[in-house]
């Protein structure tokens, strides 16, 4: 057995393989960046809450406390560690594994619905009362969902802080703050500092874990948008990020996404339809000295959409993935090993706009790669909201779906049974027939989906993986992937032994098949 798999095997299994005080405390004690973000330490002694992998010296077991949540320890009195910044982890990839409510919740949550809608926005949005809601986050991560969006809110403001020239008044509603009042208190509890003093840190040399600068200052531009909030998008474990940008290369539609440079320094960029606004967001490929995070500019018309805007870029990229997880349980599957092994933390990218996506997937129904994104193209040319300036090749936003449902697609030039289904799909987001939040269910969303004229089991199951995030997600009818179990000799009545990462064995036979060569490219929008 090769290291690499016998690494794999020993590995505890991501948040199962902590499920007792004594083994977090393991973990904490080898420093294991493997669940950052999984759990959170207070010290007792200290009034301090860390992240695991904290570099400062182990605190003892007897005055250790375990928390599932940020939130939950600043509930509990701890203020958040300087040296490791516990608030700049990735999040936890059980959010996105859990179909419960809690995890539908949590989903939301960081896309800043309760900032938006308040609690009773996020109840309607689940189907419960603000009361159950309420009950069943505060029973299972010592949190309720006003604490966990005071948790994100801070964080946002000390980014904006150390990343931004704006006055402290203007960051205060920016992060979602309702008073500056609010504002001083929250950051003043989380971060034992003013909001003065901890800008004026970062001046001096303010830095993130381990001691890297963690971000550079972008300057307001008066009556218009910000030139640039610079940050570090945090992941675990290994990052293929080759792959993902080559994935996202050969789809990158023209006038929304546009990808520079050559493999191994190219810069993401696409535009973003935002709440409050429209943005433009950058990613580059090559990994930031220190690892452990991809480095992302967001140019925004309006900063009160910052969180948002991280959130959708963590989705697209798959930043929240637990790849320890992923490899621990498929490279038990002897088809499966070898392509683990060839390409580590490959991941399973998401959408930065799940009804885009969702139109896409109809564009890509039965044409290879190339053909949809032509397709896609001409249908943003057509029905795309122009930028107010362009972004160098960035020229629009996607199409929204109330302008689908209604548009003849004449340009398209694809068949009419093709256009009718793109209109159905398009009038059933725009009414609500279709719910893509990050939060909906997802059974139900297939479902309906699967119900609208013209969409298949390809269709549905390519949008909930990737409009949705769903990381348990397999095609069995795609061309690529049948091509990929025939090159790794997989038997696809296998495939439901890899649940609950099947979206992740799927990506693997993708790319095993653009390593063997030209046939047919994989059907996939």
């Amino acid at each position: 057995m090769s290291l690499f798999r016998w690494l794999a095997r020993a590995a505890p299994s991501h948040t199962g393989g902590v499920t007792t005080d004594e083994s977090r405390y393991e973990a904490v004690r080898s420093r294991d960046a493997r669940f950052d973000g999984v759990f959170f330490l207070g010290v007792r002694t200290t009034g301090i809450y860390c992240r695991p992998s904290c570099p400062a010296v182990t605190p003892k077991r007897e005055n250790v406390r375990f928390y599932p949540t940020a939130a939950a320890a600043q509930g509990a009195g701890f203020r958040a560690c300087r040296r490791c910044r516990p608030d700049a982890v990735p999040g936890s990839a059980e959010w996105n594994v859990r179909a419960d409510l809690v995890g539908r919740a949590m989903r939301m949550i960081s896309d800043g619905v309760v900032d938006r809608e308040g609690v009773a926005g996020l109840a309607a949005r689940l189907g419960y009362s603000p009361r159950q809601v309420q009950r069943q986050l505060t029973a299972e991560l010592g949190a309720g969902p006003v604490a966990l969006a005071r948790a994100q809110r801070a964080h946002t403001a000390r980014v904006l802080l150390q990343t931004t020239g704006l006055p402290v008044t203007e960051i205060a509603f920016a992060a979602g703050f309702a008073s500056v009042r609010q504002f001083n208190d929250t950051v003043r509890e989380v971060y034992a500092r003013t909001p003065s003093a901890l800008r004026a840190a970062s001046v001096r040399g303010g830095h993130g874990p381990a001691g890297r600068p963690e971000a550079r200052a972008g300057t307001p531009r008066e009556g218009g948008p910000v030139s640039g909030v610079t940050l570090r998008l945090a992941y675990r474990g290994d990052y293929a990020a080759g792959q993902v940008f080559d994935f996202l290369e050969r789809r990158a539609v023209p006038g929304v996404e546009e990808v520079l440079g050559r493999p191994g320094g190219r810069t993401y960029r696409r535009t973003l339809d935002l709440p409050y606004g429209t943005g433009v967001a950058e990613v580059d490929e090559r990994p930031a000295r220190g690892g452990g995070w991809l480095a992302c500019r967001l140019h925004l018309g309006d900063l009160r959409d910052l969180t948002t805007a991280v959130q959708r870029i963590r989705r697209l990229f798959d930043l929240d993935a637990d790849p320890f997880a992923v490899t621990e349980h498929l490279s038990r599957y002897e088809a499966l090993a070898p392509l683990l092994e060839r390409t580590r933390g490959l991941r399973s990218p998401g959408a930065a706009d799940a009804h885009e996506l969702a139109a896409r997937a109809v564009l890509g129904q039965q044409v290879t790669v190339g053909a949809a994104r032509t397709l896609t193209g001409r249908l943003v040319q057509a029905y795309g909201k122009p930028l107010a300036a362009p972004s160098g090749a960035l020229t629009h936003l996607f199409p929204e779906p109330g302008t689908l449902a209604e548009a003849p697609l004449g340009e398209l030039g694809m068949p009419e049974s093709r256009r009718r289904t793109l209109r159905a799909v398009a009038a059933a987001l725009a009414d609500g027939t279709v719910v893509l939040d990050p939060g909906a269910d997802r059974d139900a969303t297939e479902r309906a989906l699967l119900a609208l004229p013209g969409i298949g089991p390809w269709t549905a199951g390519y949008t909930r993986m990737r409009a949705l995030g769903d990381p348990d997600v397999f095609l069995p009818g795609d061309v690529g992937v049948r091509r990929g179990l025939a090159l790794a000799g997989a038997d696809p009545a296998h495939a439901d032994h890899w649940r609950p990462w099947r979206s992740y064995a799927l990506h693997h036979l993708w790319h095993a098949t653009t390593q063997a060569g030209p046939q047919r490219a994989p059907r996939a929008a």
